[in-house]
């Protein structure tokens, strides 16, 4: 792990961004978030001190917390895009969760956000959104997977390569949707390309696996932790402890060595203490 206040590079050869992810705006239970509508905002001010300021914050899915009412699924995606202008840094980008975008294809969360799916590049490394959540069948389907094999083709071979995306793109656990039906196929697109690395969320909790050389990092929610994937019968958010608030919770600050593809990973809670 990195000192972050330390170690966050300038100039083409690195930088340090942020990844948060599932704030589940919205979401209402007591005994598993007391501060439900307070744990986002922790979250922003905390990064806002951060002695290193981010280049950016990309937010991996689950803005908001489900709702069958479409003016509710509209009022939640709005109140979170108010919340997060706080923000100091203006360089900001999300991408959707199944709760954002499951149940309408995405459609409410393009009104605020544009775009379920894009690429961006910086200081030298190519950063593709992947939406593996607008499809109720948990697939990228082959629109995007077109769309997907027609950026890397434009790319060279040893291009730094950043995939974001909600869901995993393996079979983590697909008894608990922790998986993308035809992620398989994604993960073999990019296996002609060294230096690929995989940030993704939905999982709420720390997570590290390796497909080939492409190594796949899961980052912690923001409003309630879930249990370690195949450990308890059925899968449902951790009860808070009162006796250690927010366990479980925060966000990640990545440092990206450029020259030596090499992303230093640290996790800070809520309130922006290192994990």
């Amino acid at each position: 792990m990195l000192n972050v206040a330390a170690a966050a590079k300038s100039g083409n050869d690195g930088f340090f961004f942020v990844q948060s992810s599932d704030t589940h705006w919205g979401f209402a239970a007591p005994a598993v978030n007391p501060d439900a509508a307070g744990t986002l905002k922790k979250a922003v001010a905390a990064v806002n001190s951060l002695t290193s300021k981010p280049d950016f914050v990309m937010f991996t899915g689950d803005l908001t917390h489900v709702t069958e009412d479409e003016k509710e699924r509209r009022k939640r995606l709005s109140e979170f895009r108010k919340i997060v202008s706080d923000l100091k840094m203006k360089n900001v980008r999300f991408m959707p969760g199944e709760h954002d975008a499951g149940l309408d294809e995405g459609k409410a969360f393009k009104e605020f956000f544009e775009r379920t799916h894009y690429t961006f590049d910086h200081k030298g490394v190519h950063f593709i959104v992947l939406d593996n959540v607008s499809d109720p069948a948990s697939s990228i389907g082959e629109a995007q997977m077109q769309w997907l094999s027609d950026d890397l083709k434009q790319l060279d071979k040893n291009a730094r390569i950043v995939v974001l995306t909600h869901r995993p793109l393996f079979d983590l656990s697909p008894d608990w949707d922790w998986h993308t039906r035809d992620g398989a196929k994604a993960v073999e697109m990019l296996m002609p390309y060294p230096n690929v690395t995989v940030f993704y969320g939905h999982t709420h909790q720390e997570h590290h696996h390796t497909t080939g050389h492409i190594a796949h990092h899961a980052a912690k929610g923001l409003m309630y932790p879930l249990p370690a994937p195949g450990s308890v019968p059925k899968k449902q958010p951790v009860p808070w402890d009162n006796t250690a608030p927010y366990k479980g919770l925060g966000f990640r600050g990545i440092n990206a060595d450029v020259n030596k593809v090499k992303y230093d990973i640290a996790e800070f809670g809520v309130k922006g203490e290192r994990l």
